[in-house]
Parts: structure tokens; sequence; C-alpha cells
């Protein structure tokens, strides 16, 4: 008598196999994008000219820390942010949005503005990124954006600002950024086009801007 030997213990190993190797995957991008890297995408002209509207750009996770998912409470220290460092971290008023936006003061600094002029410590900073658009300067009882403090930077705590300092919502306007909300320092451009182009359409293939893909951000 014969018998037909049934190919299911074949069919399960390979649905196993598959179904393993989508899970391992899946995990091993969670654990990327949650303590090593994660992409950002540029919607606004906050840190223009430094980073232009449709960047893209991946963020260093684990530099300032290894954290705890969720609760931004870091577990291993290891460099803290400095002045110059390009952050991306959660809005203090809407933590489900991220901002972007440059250091320009530490735990135990004083920042102040004066005329468009930044002093950290009551010395003047020749940053050669902040861009000035408008030669209007407005007093301190109308806005905060070119006279400011001065203002002492608590522990834990940094204050930054966009490079486009004419037109940037920033730590002038709503205070601290908490450092267990930051989620990384920008690194490295790896695409950038015009946003405002049609998708899938031949201008915003012409818009991609080549010489920016793989540019270190500083």
């Amino acid at each position: 008598m014969r018998f037909a030997l049934s190919n299911t213990g074949k069919t399960k190993s390979v649905f196993r196999e598959y179904f393993e190797a989508i899970c391992i995957a899946i995990l091993l991008a969670l654990f990327i994008r949650t303590f090593i890297v994660q992409a950002f995408k540029i919607p606004s002209g906050s840190m223009l000219p430094t980073l232009l509207i449709g960047d893209h750009l991946l963020v260093n996770k684990f530099i300032y820390g290894i954290r705890v998912p969720f609760t931004g409470k870091i577990i291993i220290p290891i460099v803290d942010p400095s002045k110059g460092d390009i952050v991306v971290f959660k809005f203090p008023k809407d933590r489900s949005v991220d901002y972007i936006k440059r250091v320009v003061g530490t735990p135990g600094d004083t920042v102040e503005i004066k005329n468009k002029k930044v002093f950290v410590n009551g010395i003047g900073v020749d940053d050669p990124h902040a861009h000035v658009s408008s030669p209007a300067v407005l007093d301190a009882q109308v806005s905060p954006r070119d006279n400011f403090g001065p203002i002492l930077v608590p522990e834990d705590r940094i204050f930054v600002m966009g490079d486009n300092r004419d037109n940037s919502y920033d730590s002038r306007f709503w205070g601290f950024v908490d450092q267990k909300d930051i989620l990384g320092k920008a690194f490295i451009l790896y695409w950038s086009w015009d946003i405002d182009k049609s998708l899938f359409s031949v201008e915003r293939l012409k818009s991609i801007r080549w010489g920016r893909i793989a540019n270190l951000i500083d």
C-alpha cells in the first residue's frame, strides 16, 4: 500500500521562517529608530539658510545618552548638549510635535539679546549661522524677538534659537527645552528637494538638490 507524503510541515516551516524574519526586521528597525538614528524632514524655514524646507536629515539619538523609551530619562549619560549643536526635540507646548533648533544656552548660562545681538554670559556671540532678514528692531515690550532677557538657563534645560532669527518661534517666545525631551543631534542630510512641488511630478524630480545630499550638518 502506498501513501502520499504531506508537505504541510514544509509549508509551515517556510511560513514560520518568513514570519520570524519579518518580526526580527521590525524589532531591529524599532530598536534603531528608538536608540540609534531617526529620520526627520524640515517643514519650515526657521533654520534657513542652514536647513532648507524639504531637507531630510538623520538624527543621532544616542549621542546625549541612552534613554528610557517614552520617558526620555537618561540611564547611560554620554555627553551633554553643547552650544552650537542642532537638536531635534519635543515641542514643549505640544509634545506630539517635533522641533529643530540650535542650542544657544546650556545650564548655568545667562542669555540676553540686545538689538538682535546674542550675548551669553555677557559675551557677544558671533554665530556665522545666524541669519537676520529684517533691519527693523522690535522693542522688548512689543516682542522678545530682538530684545530679550537676561535670563538664566536652569539645570537640565537648554535655550534654543532658529538660525533664521527674524522668523523662528523658539525659546525667546516659549521658554526652555527640558533635556529629557531632546530626541537627538542632527548630523547628516540624506535627501533634499522642493516639497512644494507636486509629488511624483517632473517638477519635483527636477527640484532634487543633489549638492546637499550626504552633507554633514553643523
